[in-house]
């Protein structure tokens, strides 16, 4: 279905006619499927609030998304959404001129965020976590205002690997990102059908269309992030030993709550070796 080069949709436009392109192009579908069906995020008939950055992901995610829909594979209403937080110099009219060109229904919102981070963050401080709150506060303000079900972000792969390793360097806990969660109020999911993909497929596809990449001249311009030393941790060991990321991240898909420390997850006190159960019944523990 996808070697159709005549039926495409409009972000796919002038997409090179190579094989490599057309792998690069399946895999990413295959990948971005695989999640969203593995997690359990389409509602039929909802509407998603798809955030746009301007990054190589968000990019990424909506021509998926919108080729998935395309397909007739994903049976909800899509409404791009870029946040401008008042960055100086944002190249503010990308966005929307790119958006309309290609016929993609969206909104752009305009928060001055970034003057409340610079004015509450100490220097020498990193900016993320207060940038990330404010960003998200409006999101999901806005994706109450226009009725969106879901909230869907960028992050993939090896963003989830990263924070996985941040939580159990610095947080002293096993967590991530998580592909499917439902927001504190409960009237919100949080989606990320790019769980099961890989960084560079996101590079590669986004340079292959040309997309107009606008870079965050906020957290991302920040020297001695810990983000930054954890990725290049795994380069390093992406190097050494190829498909090590992919390894690190199929573990995270099979956690044996049996075989780790944490008795909210696994009853060991309850543990009994198969002679001491009453009875003949030979029950296992149940999982709290």
């Amino acid at each position: 279905m996808l070697d159709d080069d005549s039926d495409i949709h409009p972000l796919f436009a002038g997409a090179p006619k190579t094989t490599a392109f057309k792998k690069l192009r399946k895999r990413l579908v295959r990948d971005t499927r695989e999640a969203i069906e593995r997690y359990g995020m389409i509602e039929p008939g909802t509407r998603w609030l798809v955030c746009l950055s301007g990054g190589k992901d968000s990019y990424t995610l909506l021509a998926v998304l919108a080729e998935l829909q395309w397909r007739g594979l994903l049976p909800v209403d899509i409404l791009a959404c870029n946040l401008d937080q008042g960055q100086p110099g944002f190249p503010a009219t990308v966005l929307p001129a790119f958006l309309e060109e290609r016929g993609v229904p969206h909104r752009i919102e305009y928060q001055d965020t970034y003057s409340i981070v610079v004015d509450k963050v100490p220097a020498g401080r990193t900016f993320c976590a207060l940038c990330s709150r404010l960003r998200r506060g409006n999101l999901y303000r806005v994706a109450r205002e226009e009725g969106c079900s879901a909230v869907v972000l960028g992050h993939h792969r090896d963003d989830i690997l990263e924070t996985f390793f941040l939580n159990l360097f610095h947080g002293g806990k096993l967590a991530t990102m998580p592909p499917k969660l439902l927001n504190d109020e409960g009237d919100l999911f949080v989606l990320r059908p790019l769980a099961h993909v890989a960084e560079a497929d996101c590079d590669a596809f986004a340079k292959a269309l040309n997309y107009p990449i606008i870079p965050c001249d906020l957290c991302g311009s920040q020297d001695g992030l810990q983000r930054q030393v954890i990725k290049a941790m795994l380069d390093g060991w992406e190097e050494k030993i190829p498909g090590r990321r992919a390894k690190m991240f199929s573990a995270l898909m099979q956690a044996r709550p049996s075989h780790l420390l944490d008795p909210e997850l696994f009853d060991f006190v309850g543990l009994m070796r198969s002679g001491e159960f009453e009875g003949n019944d030979k029950q296992v523990p149940e999982l709290r």
